[in-house]
């Protein structure tokens, strides 16, 4: 192993380590507000039917409550309006505190007694986003669940019909898989809201079960979606600081003409602008008030229960989480409406522009702005405040008496609402019927409050985003002399989300005013709701991440960057790309892909230590193999050419008719919610980053296999005083009797209780192997470097061919399973040697099914006190019997065996075709790696055989 290949593999380490480090830290600091308990939360356990608590002894359904109500709902007689909340991978019940703690704080604030029963299910933290056995279970207990909610309003005079549902994580996807079970009524459910759960495919595909789960569900509400319009789904993202789910997973796969299933990011949400990681979105506070205020306004104040409207429920959730108008929904507006004011209150604005500060005394002011003289010469106008408590502030005037407007329309609800001010724009060309605009500006109460308004051709500028490639030293530049209020810069080409880039804009004024409003920059994406707003005083330099959660799924413009800015400066943005954040969006999308390509490089490796011990007799150093195995081109070549013939017909037909899979490709990056998981990417997405990941994968395999060495060397040392010193290679092996054995008894164990367990025994098995071996190595080293002159070679003996023999108390020592009585040379080291690099190749390949069947594992032993039995449904099991005795067969295998195998030639010559099977089928099904690494390590006990 050369100094170049440790300088190459640490680089590609340093770039690893580099996209986990902006994945994970690289992203603004968390800005949410913690919600916090007024009084001890309680959690009161609702019972269930008999026949429910045997079939789900772990799971439970409970009502949270605080103080009072705690007491109150003690009998759980009930009358609020039913939410359950749905814990995700790994969750506990009790993060529904966060929600029934801020409902309860908002109804007390309210009249009439309309408040929330917040109820919530305990999953026993189950690892169901990794092991899709439970999602079954899970689902039909909250059908279960939710029968029992509303039997406790059976007796009140108006009991809700349906339940609100809100699940974070995969919770949410367990609400909607609701409507899969044949015998649930869809009316039972009318409203779902998901927090950061990955509809469109599992985070990691570690098992059969859960993508046919997600197939059943996928299948309901694309292709049987008629009968669900009338259920209303909102699905948030957390935005960049959730590594987990990333926010694209977050999208509803439906059709795209169905209004009652909205996707966003929380970034987007207005009054909360934030991001959000996978635990936070839950207590998120703005985001909780987002939720409760919906609730709120979804409820009748006639029954006190969720309005059964659909169109409603859609209207409540765009005005909370799209678009804040600022005006309440239940509020309505006269039309025409009659407006007065004596003469002096009324300002006639014939300039451009309008900044206006009230006084601090309060007065009634409006201000007119005729339109007749504006149509041709502008397109827009753009009105802003800051702290105006009106909602209604903006008219068309229909009916002019003199220099007052007497009658008009109200203009106010196209106003959205920004973190610094609200704003408002108007198009001319839909005012026809308006002769005036009339912003009111009166602060009768004293409150002070400042008001921009102008007109404006919209028209936006463009700037080129450099290359993905050129390291940021490159940058598109524009600079914006206008004296306007609101700009529009085109980012061109910027649509992929492996793009990122660092933006800069400098803002500069020649005169510093402290009263100004701060700038407001918006990156708009105009083909999902993924909106990020970032603020800054004047002047500022502020820096934004210019990154994507969706690529663009059409010709559509690329991303824009909106900039709200302060009057009479100039602003000049950078845009250069950034390559650490480049490496973490590849991470971010890719990095379930990784496991994958460090199989193949550690397959390869093992490819090249079967060739070395054909050739020589002696396998190579792993290090040095998984050197030799860096070919990208020897797999992605045949991987392109296969891609390439798919797209004949011919070669469709044949195919399907051999009942082949579907080829797998990198994770779809569209929004498109009707496409499949396995939608296949841009060519340029993928051939840039399949050599990428490989090399990635082979750093990985590269140092893991190193420190697994490490580990192994420094766990011989700890275990070496309670073994006797042995000289033999055959140390740590098993009889051919005992093999048998052990493959029958795991085979039974394996069926009997979990899969994983019988493959972890095997693996720890084989460790124990590899650990006599080291062990072995260690005494052999000593032994030599006690009597170098007493040992030498059958070639350097003048007098005798004999070599030293081990002292009589080390032979007489040696454990029982080492047989014979071998010679202590140079030679015997150097074959405990060679023994020792072949199994420390294969303890490393058999790592990775240790670790995709460990969910299982996990899950069986967390539920053994619930049931002592067999794992249903058990992934593993019986698909790695293969694997289970090959692993049993291997542990006996030794590089003399291998050297002389008549079949090794041939499972050699194995491994490429598997690799490029592995990167072929494998992407996006990782369950299949443990299949690939059986079809490699079968034959090859069968070489240690023959």
């Amino acid at each position: 192993m050369t100094v170049a290949s440790v300088a190459f593999y640490g680089c590609a380490l340093g770039l690893l380590a580099l996209g986990f480090k902006e994945l994970l830290l690289g992203f603004e600091e968390n800005r949410c507000s913690m919600t916090y308990m007024y009084e001890y939360p309680e959690y009161r356990r609702v019972a269930l039917p008999r026949r429910v608590a045997r079939l789900y002894p772990a799971y439970g359904l409970y009502l949270y409550g605080e103080g009072q109500y705690a007491q109150e709902t003690r009998a759980l007689k009930l009358t609020g309006a039913p939410v359950l909340f749905l814990p995700g991978n790994a969750g506990s019940h009790k993060q529904a505190r966060s929600l029934g703690s801020v409902a309860l704080r908002k109804a007390e604030a309210l009249e009439g007694g309309i408040h929330l029963n917040v109820f919530t299910i305990d999953f026993n933290e189950e690892l169901v986003a990794l092991y899709g056995g439970s999602l079954h279970r899970q689902t039909h207990f909250l059908h279960e669940s939710i029968k029992a909610v509303l039997r406790l309003y059976k007796d009140h005079k108006t009991p809700p019909h349906s339940v609100v549902l809100v699940g974070h994580s995969m919770g949410g996807v367990v609400a909607r898989a609701l409507f899969t079970l044949p015998r649930f009524s869809s009316s039972l459910v009318s409203l779902i809201i998901t927090q950061a759960s990955p509809h469109q495919a599992p985070v990691l595909s570690l098992d059969t079960n859960l993508l046919e789960f997600y197939s059943a569900v996928r299948q309901r509400w694309v292709g049987e979606a008629e009968d669900l319009r009338n259920v209303t789904v909102l699905s948030v993202g957390g935005g960049y600081r959730d590594y987990q789910v990333r926010s694209g997973l977050a999208i509803l796969p439906c059709h795209g003409d169905d209004p009652t299933k909205l996707s966003l990011v929380a970034t987007a949400v207005p009054r909360t602008w934030v991001s959000t990681d996978h635990l936070s979105i839950v207590w998120c506070k703005e985001l909780v008030l987002a939720t409760v205020r919906a609730f709120f306004d979804l409820i009748e104040p006639e029954t006190g229960q969720f309005s059964d409207d659909p169109d409603k429920r859609t209207a409540v959730l765009n005005h909370h989480f799209i678009r804040h108008p600022v005006r309440l929904l239940s509020e309505q507006q006269e039309t025409p409406i009659t407006l007065s004011g004596s003469p002096e209150a009324w300002s006639e604005v014939n300039t451009l522009r309008l900044a206006y500060s009230t006084p601090k005394e309060g007065q009634a002011k409006n201000f007119l702005f005729a339109l007749s003289s504006r149509r041709k010469a502008y397109s827009h106008f753009y009105c802003r405040n800051n702290n105006l408590e009106m909602i209604s502030w903006v008219y068309g005037c229909t009916q002019m008496n003199g220099s007052i407007c007497v009658q008009g329309v109200d203009l106010s609800l196209e106003t959205e609402l920004l973190p610094a001010f609200k704003v408002l724009i108007l198009q001319l060309s839909q005012l026809s019927t308006v002769s005036h605009l009339v912003v009111a500006a009166s602060n009768l109460n004293g409150r002070q409050f400042t008001v921009e308004c102008e007109w404006q051709r919209q028209v936006s500028q463009t700037v080129s985003v450099p290359h993905v490639l050129s390291f940021g030293m490159t940058a598109g530049d524009v600079t914006l002399n206008s004296t306007g209020l609101l700009h529009t810069v085109e980012l061109q080409h910027f649509h992929q989300v492996y793009q990122a880039f660092r933006i800069t804009v400098i803002s500069q004024c020649k005169v510093t005013k402290a009263d100004r409003l701060p700038n407001v920059y918006r990156m708009k994406v105009p083909w999902f709701r993924e909106d990020s707003i970032t603020t800054s005083s004047v002047p500022s330099v502020t820096e934004i991440s210019g990154m994507l959660h969706t690529s663009r799924p059409d010709n559509t413009t690329g991303a824009l960057l909106q900039l709200h800015t302060a009057p009479n400066c100039q602003y000049k943005i950078f845009v250069r790309t950034s390559f650490p954040k480049v490496l973490g969006q590849v991470l971010r999308f890719c990095g379930p892909v990784l496991p994958v390509y460090t199989a193949v490089a550690l397959l390869l490796a093992c490819g090249g230590q079967l060739s070395a011990i054909m050739r020589t007799g002696r396998p190579l150093q792993m290090s040095q193999a998984v050197v030799r195995a860096l070919q990208p081109h020897k797999v992605d070549l045949p991987v392109y050419l296969l891609h390439l013939l798919l797209r004949h017909s011919w070669f469709q037909d044949g195919w399907s008719t051999l009942h082949l899979p579907s080829l797998d490709a990198l994770p779809s990056t569209s929004p498109d919610g009707t496409t499949q998981e396995k939608v296949p990417t841009t060519e340029d997405w993928a051939r840039l980053l399949s050599p990428l990941l490989f090399v990635f994968g082979a750093s990985v395999a590269f140092w893991g296999s190193a420190l697994l060495r490490l580990s192994l060397w420094l766990l011989s040392l700890l275990l070496a005083p309670l073994y006797r010193p042995s000289v033999s290679r055959d140390c740590g092996t098993l009889r051919p009797r005992t093999q048998i054995c052990l493959i029958l008894c795991l085979s039974i164990l394996g069926g009997a209780s979990c899969g994983a367990l019988s493959i972890t025994i095997v693996f720890l098995l084989h460790l124990y192997r590899v650990l006599r071996l080291q062990m072995t190595e260690w005494s052999l080293s000593h032994m030599l470097n006690l009597a170098p002159d007493k040992l030498g070679d059958k070639d350097n003996s003048t007098g005798n061919n004999e070599n030293v023999a081990v002292d009589s108390k080390a032979l007489n020592s040696r454990p029982e399973e080492c047989n014979g009585s071998p010679l202590l040379s140079e030679s015997v080291l150097q074959d405990v040697r060679n023994d020792l690099q072949l199994h420390v190749s294969l303890a490393a390949l058999l790592t990775l099914p240790v670790m995709l069947c460990a969910p299982s594992l996990i899950h069986w032993t967390r539920n053994l006190r619930y049931s002592a039995g067999r794992l249903d449904p058990d992934p593993c099991w019986p698909h790695t019997v293969p694997l289970l005795i090959a692993s049993v067969l291997l542990i006996n295998c030794n590089t003399l065996t291998l050297s002389y195998s008549k079949t090794l030639p041939i499972t050699s010559c194995l491994l490429l075709p598997l690799s490029v099977a592995m990167v072929t089928f494998s992407p996006l099904h990782l369950y299949r790696v443990t299949y690939f690494l059986s079809a490699a390590l079968i034959p090859l006990s069968v070489s240690c055989l023959f």
